[in-house]
């Protein structure tokens, strides 16, 4: 188990929460050092949120400054046409499905939004 690394699964579309939750404690997180490493994983309506709205990309843009880390679903990112989008921006890609499995049954530390 990764003691130090906080994974925080972000499926939310919501630009409210993106920027008062998940933005804001990760970011926290890192520079008040909370947690080591801090990955979030971009995952379905929020592949969305990420790919249209200009000021959550700022925001992540700020988050990756001081460390946080963006992965996105590719299943997600292909089916809801923002693949091409989320490359673009620097994130990384990668199915998900089997590594957040992993991450389950080993108890890791994982946070839900």
């Amino acid at each position: 188990m990764k003691e130090n690394h906080l994974h925080i699964l972000w499926t939310d579309d919501n630009p409210i929460t993106a920027e008062h939750m998940v933005v804001m404690y990760s970011k926290n997180a890192i520079l008040k050092d909370w947690w080591k490493d801090v990955t979030v994983i971009i995952w379905g309506a929020t592949s969305k949120l990420v790919a249209e709205n200009e000021n959550v990309q700022n925001l992540i843009k700020e988050c990756e400054e001081v460390g946080v880390k963006f992965s996105a679903c590719l299943a997600c990112a292909n089916n809801l046409g923002t693949t091409e989008k989320l490359t673009e921006l620097g994130i990384e890609l990668k199915f998900w499905g089997q590594p957040l499995t992993e991450l389950i049954k080993n108890k890791e530390h994982l946070l839900t939004v």
